[in-house]
């Protein structure tokens, strides 16, 4: 699939209709600064948001309580122990402000694809034996794209969070692509910028070539 040169247009943020989710399709688009979202009674969406929520760690606010937590957990992490899992959770997540999932099966289905082709990756939290959170997300080749959360505990997703920058910041990564702004991700330190400046720094990103998630 063809996606348009967004750079420097007027599109609004819905910038391509139709094709398919397959995961060349996926890796093609996040390249690109594009990503997929479902609407119920569509054809498929592409979007790259006007304006871009990203994370930069070195802006990375980390509450009072936040961090009293992190230090006492008792919660466990792992990275890519249960993908296919995380994903399942994150389309049963209760999500007062949308109607429904956009994790249709065609996304679990192709990003698990992903995930064995090892582009697409989660960090799990577990109590004890127990999966209670998470968050899974897309290697676009050196840049992070966050897709979603879910927590069954207090702070678990949070705390999975942070596991995941800190992983990545190990690696070299300065900042994580989370799509669209929410107020979770705000308190956090996460900012706006305009779609262009998402465009240069994501193929600045690139251009790193950045080995994220060592085999």
């Amino acid at each position: 699939m063809q996606f348009p040169e967004v750079r420097g247009s007027d599109f609004g943020d819905i910038v391509a209709v139709g094709g398919s989710l397959h995961p060349d399709n996926l890796i093609a688009a996040y390249r690109s600064g594009i990503f997929p979202w479902p609407i119920e009674g569509w054809p498929l969406t592409w979007f790259c948001p006007r304006e871009r929520a990203v994370l930069d760690f070195k802006d990375l606010h980390v509450p009072r309580r936040l961090a009293r937590e992190r230090r006492r957990t008792q919660l466990g992490f792992t990275i890519d122990a249960d993908f296919a899992s995380v994903v399942r959770a994150c389309a049963l997540a209760e999500r007062p402000e949308q109607e429904g999932t956009w994790i249709t099966r065609g996304i679990y289905d192709n990003y698990t694809v992903l995930h064995r082709e090892g582009r697409a990756h989660s960090v799990e939290a577990w109590e004890s034996d127990t999966l209670v959170g998470g968050i899974y997300g897309v290697d676009a080749g050196g840049a992070f794209a966050g897709e979603s959360m879910f927590y069954l505990r207090p702070n678990a997703s949070k705390l999975a969070l942070l596991h995941l920058v800190e992983h990545l910041a190990a690696r070299g990564l300065a900042w994580l692509d989370i799509q669209v702004m929410t107020p979770h991700m705000h308190t956090l330190g996460a900012k706006l910028i305009p779609r262009d400046a998402f465009l240069d720094r994501l193929a600045a990103a690139l251009e790193l070539k950045l080995e994220l998630f060592p085999g």
